[in-house]
């Protein structure tokens, strides 16, 4: 494999992350997130997931035995540039929700359908080490390095929300997770770890007038994979949520989440600037909302300015 093959099988699929809706989004398993690119790279992304089990976008709601199917689509757009120096990028992404639910609401059997657009998501990002920015003719010609990484995810209350409903698409509250990222190759393999932390805005306008607030939720994930060809990679993936707990009119339900989960990705590429992405994550230790599995395949395609 000559070098400038192996330095781009680092750079395809580097907008791999997706943005979600509700209780899942805050859990996602989002390999490669942190991954080197050149500057003036651009990436659209449409992706689709299905989530189906425990999965309510308020693990608060007096609701019990959820059975839930949800089809999430997604379209995002990402782009690279150069920010004193260093690799900075810009991307973001809007959900079109459409779900089926059926529990017990206060003991009462019910079912219910949501379809709307979900909340928007705008995430910045910067390389502060091993990573400057470079033109993807010289970055081509650059090995591999260790790299470390900022970001900051912001969620805008754009979704659907009704506030009669006690289950919405959106959330009608901002939210921004602050994260640290670490990328680490090693020959043909690959390492990751992320650590961050969701901090909400209150909902002044829940289920009829309440006030919902959440603690913060902090995120760590850990990731291990190995690249086959250039663009094509498999990654095992696994992420563990604590916290979050929610409160109503300032009396706290016990909500607070402690869920592990784990899940596989593999990257295809398919032809020049594009790739496909499949993904799939499940529960393995989970406490509100968290027993849930999702399958997710995207579609990428990459092009540069110059």
């Amino acid at each position: 494999m000559s070098r400038r093959s192996a330095r781009w099988k680092y750079a395809c699929c580097c907008a791999a992350f997706l943005w979600r809706a509700g209780a899942s989004q805050a859990q996602e398993l989002e390999p490669r997130t942190y991954s080197p690119s050149p500057i003036g790279t651009n990436f659209v992304v449409a992706g689709y997931s299905h989530v189906s089990g425990d999965v309510l976008t308020d693990p608060s709601l007096p609701i019990s035995g959820v059975s839930a199917k949800i089809n999430n689509f997604v379209l995002g757009y990402v782009h690279t540039f150069a920010l004193a120096g260093r690799t900075a990028s810009i991307g973001v992404g809007v959900p079109f929700v459409s779900g089926d639910l059926s529990g017990l609401v206060i003991d009462a059997p019910t079912a219910v359908h949501r379809a709307g657009i979900g909340d928007m998501q705008i995430r910045f990002a910067l390389n502060l080490i091993g990573n400057p920015a470079l033109s993807p003719e010289a970055f081509a010609k650059t090995e591999p390095r260790t790299a470390l990484g900022a970001s900051l995810t912001i969620q805008a209350p754009t979704g659907q929300y009704i506030p009669s409903h006690l289950v919405n698409v959106g959330n009608n509250r901002w939210a921004f997770k602050p994260e640290l990222g670490f990328s680490q190759p090693w020959g043909n393999w690959f390492f990751e770890a992320s650590a961050g932390a969701w901090f909400f805005t209150n909902n002044t306008n829940y289920f009829n007038g309440h006030d919902k607030s959440q603690a913060l939720l902090t995120v760590t994930q850990l990731h291990g994979g190995y690249s086959f060809l250039p663009g094509l990679w498999l990654a095992v993936d696994l992420g563990y949520a604590l916290g979050g707990s929610t409160s109503i009119d300032g009396v706290p339900n016990g909500s607070r989440q402690a869920n592990v989960r784990g899940g596989v990705t593999l990257a295809v590429p398919l032809g020049r600037g594009w790739s496909a992405k499949f993904a799939y994550s499940r529960g393995f230790v989970t406490r509100a909302a968290g027993n849930f599995q999702t399958v997710t395949v995207a579609l990428q395609y990459r092009w540069f300015d110059h």
